[in-house]
């Protein structure tokens, strides 16, 4: 069996790693911590847990957590999952943050955007966590940066196409999430009067997700990539909708569009291609760890139009995370996440 750890276990990223993970079958979960409710049952935090846990909340130790644990994932906030990283490392134990400590190539990246210090990457094997596009590097880190959600659903949908040259690098990305991407601690952006029957944009081109995305592209196409990104917030619990808008290269048709994107997913049981005329639905991934990609081409104006859908809590985060987790442990990559989405 694998021991597990989860820090930060009580954040919505946090409770669906425990959600998830108490039907896969090679895992044992030995700690979790929060620092809001330590000493408390986690079944007593999360009533929808009771029965499958019964296990306390500690508060933060590491030294604890580690000399438990084959692989600890970090849900905190950024610039702790550095910390306990190290000490992690050191005792041969894998982690798998779901923050942004190691999401970048350049640390001088993160300390721009995210702010703080820490010592940065050095004699850390770090890959970041995308299975579809890194497997191998996954395979042999220590240290896996879980990828955020709307670069989760941005790359997926762009990767094949700026890699096979079918689009140019100036990519406008339009995304909408659910209300469970601003996170669990409340405020007055996502009380229901404000978000119920409202959609707003937020960040606009100046999201923390930005570089990341454009990292990740460029890498992709060669040579670097330029994106306009327009987040929103919607009234709904989750997924994440990502529609973008690219200029073609060459003429393609419809139907070459989609043997692009067929080819490079053959192998991949997580996304799914859909027909052409097909839109994806957040709908229709709920709950899963399926990424569900649609197109569309406006000969008008030579412009590709390219839509992911995603459940920004599971591919989008902990789904991905335990994917992760069993492709550097030689599972099978679905084994705990081969779930049926939600419907209706």
């Amino acid at each position: 069996m694998i021991k597990v750890g989860i820090f930060g276990a009580t954040g919505y990223t946090g409770v669906e790693l425990m959600r998830l993970l108490s039907k896969h079958e090679k895992v044992k979960i030995e700690y979790i911590s929060s620092q809001s409710y330590a000493g408390k049952s986690i079944a007593d935090v999360y009533p929808s847990l009771t029965g499958f846990y019964d296990i306390s909340l500690d508060d933060v130790e590491v030294e604890k957590a580690v000399s438990k644990c084959d692989v600890v994932f970090t849900a905190l906030p950024a610039g702790y999952a550095s910390k306990i990283a190290r000490e992690a490392v050191k005792k041969g134990v894998k982690v798998i943050d779901l923050g942004a400590d190691f999401r970048f190539d350049d640390y001088s990246t993160y300390k721009e955007w995210y702010g703080g210090e820490y010592d940065g990457y050095d004699g850390i094997k770090r890959a970041y966590g995308l299975p579809e596009i890194y497997r191998d590097s996954i395979k042999e880190a220590d240290v896996v940066g879980n990828p955020g959600c709307y670069p989760t659903s941005v790359i997926l949908g762009l990767v094949p196409l700026l890699k096979e040259k079918v689009i140019d690098g100036n990519i406008i990305i339009d995304s909408k999430s659910g209300i469970s991407g601003a996170g669990h601690s409340p405020s007055q952006k996502n009380i229901y009067a404000e978000c119920n029957e409202s959609i707003r944009a937020y960040n606009v081109a100046n999201h923390r997700h930005v570089p990341e995305m454009v990292q990740e592209l460029s890498k992709a196409s060669g040579e670097k990539v330029s994106v306009v990104f327009a987040p929103h917030l919607t009234p709904m619990t989750r997924g994440i909708l990502s529609t973008m808008y690219c200029k073609l290269r060459e003429n393609l048709n419809q139907e070459e569009i989609y043997e692009v994107f067929a080819e490079f997913y053959k192998n991949e049981y997580f996304v799914k291609v859909l027909k052409p005329g097909a839109y994806p639905s957040t709908k229709n991934v709920y709950g899963s760890n399926f990424c569900h990609i649609g197109f569309e081409v406006d000969k008008a104006t030579g412009t590709l139009v390219v839509m992911t859908a995603i459940d920004n809590l599971v591919k989008g985060a902990s789904g991905q995370a335990i994917q992760n987790m069993n492709i550097i442990f030689g599972l099978e990559e679905k084994t705990g996440l081969d779930i049926v989405p939600v419907y209706p």
